[in-house]
C-alpha cells in the first residue's frame, strides 16, 4: 500500500471515470467498488447501493474515486503529470484523455487536457 492515494471527487461518475482512466493507461487495473449503505446514504444524500468509491491502479499508482455529489468540481488547481519517452506516446495518450474533453493548451511537448469526467491532466515528452 502506499503512503498517500489522491482521492478525486466526482458528482455520480466515479465508475465510469475510474473504467476510462483503466483502458487509457497500461498496466491499470480496476479495484474494490464500494456502494452507499444505508447510514452514508443519508448522511451524504446519495442514494442507497449506488456506488460510493472505486479504487483503481494507473501504471503502479493507486487512486479513489469518490460519488460525493456535485459539492466540489474539478479545475486547472488540481493535475497529474504524466511522463512519456516519446512524441508519439504523449501523441496517442492525448488523443484519448482529450476526446469529449478541453484543451487549455498544447505545444509540441506538453499537453494540458481537460477531460470532463475528471482532473486535468499534463503530458511532456521526455525522449525523441
Amino acid at each position: 500500500m502506499q503512503k498517500l492515494t489522491p482521492n478525486l471527487w466526482f458528482d455520480t461518475e466515479a465508475e465510469e471515470a475510474a473504467k476510462f482512466y483503466v483502458s487509457v493507461f497500461d498496466n491499470s487495473t480496476l479495484g474494490t467498488v464500494t456502494q452507499y449503505d444505508p447510514a452514508s446514504a443519508a448522511v451524504s444524500d446519495q442514494p442507497e447501493g449506488s456506488v460510493m468509491t472505486v479504487a483503481f491502479e494507473l501504471e503502479g499508482q493507486e487512486f479513489v474515486a469518490l460519488n460525493g455529489g456535485p459539492q466540489f468540481r474539478f479545475t486547472p488547481a488540481v493535475s497529474f503529470i504524466v511522463n512519456c519517452h516519446t512524441k508519439e506516446e504523449v501523441d496517442q495518450l492525448w488523443a484519448e484523455l482529450s476526446d469529449g474533453g478541453e484543451s487549455i493548451c498544447h505545444s509540441i511537448h506538453t499537453h494540458l487536457a481537460i477531460d470532463t469526467a475528471g482532473p486535468k491532466t499534463s503530458m511532456a515528452s521526455h525522449g525523441s
